[in-house]
């Protein structure tokens, strides 16, 4: 008897939503890695050190990428950065032309900038997934770990 795909794939959801979590994070970080040291690509045009608003948006970025990575105040940092992709995308894209899709003049270049902030969103409201620090830290809140093997006690 075969059974439905839902029922094959749910076991492997906390593990998927954490896999996105990290790869979600670490891009994000990546990007502001970029603006704040040049780094692992150089960045097109330099920003100096405290220049509004291209250095506090590498900071947001590289911050808010790190603790989504790691899935500290998952939550927090997911809302700050998919608020911060929102007002990138109408400050910054939208203004250039009304599709996202495609470099000026055609489209405005946003689909990055879109897909940040609906991906971040969603972790908003699904939080960081079984395997982050927050969930450690829950399960460490509630005594369901034992401290000993260091092993989640059944409910």
């Amino acid at each position: 008897m075969t059974t439905p795909l839902t029922d094959r794939l749910a076991p492997y959801r906390p593990a998927v939503l954490s896999l996105f979590r990290l790869v979600y994070g670490l891009m994000f970080a990546g990007y502001g890695s970029r603006i704040l040291f040049g780094w692992p690509v150089p960045s097109a045009a330099p920003v100096p050190v405290g220049a509004w608003p291209a250095w506090y948006a590498g900071l947001i970025e590289f911050v808010a990428g790190l603790l989504i990575a790691a899935g500290l105040f998952t939550r927090a940092a997911a809302f700050i950065a998919s608020g911060h992709m929102a007002v990138a995308y109408f400050w910054m894209h939208q203004p250039k032309s009304l599709w996202p899709i495609g470099d000026p003049p055609a489209g405005n270049g946003g689909a990055l900038a879109i897909l940040f902030c609906f991906g971040f969103f969603l972790l908003v409201f699904a939080g960081g997934g079984s395997h982050s620090v927050d969930a450690l830290r829950t399960r460490r809140q509630d005594g369901t770990v034992d401290r000993r093997t260091r092993r989640t006690l059944p409910t």
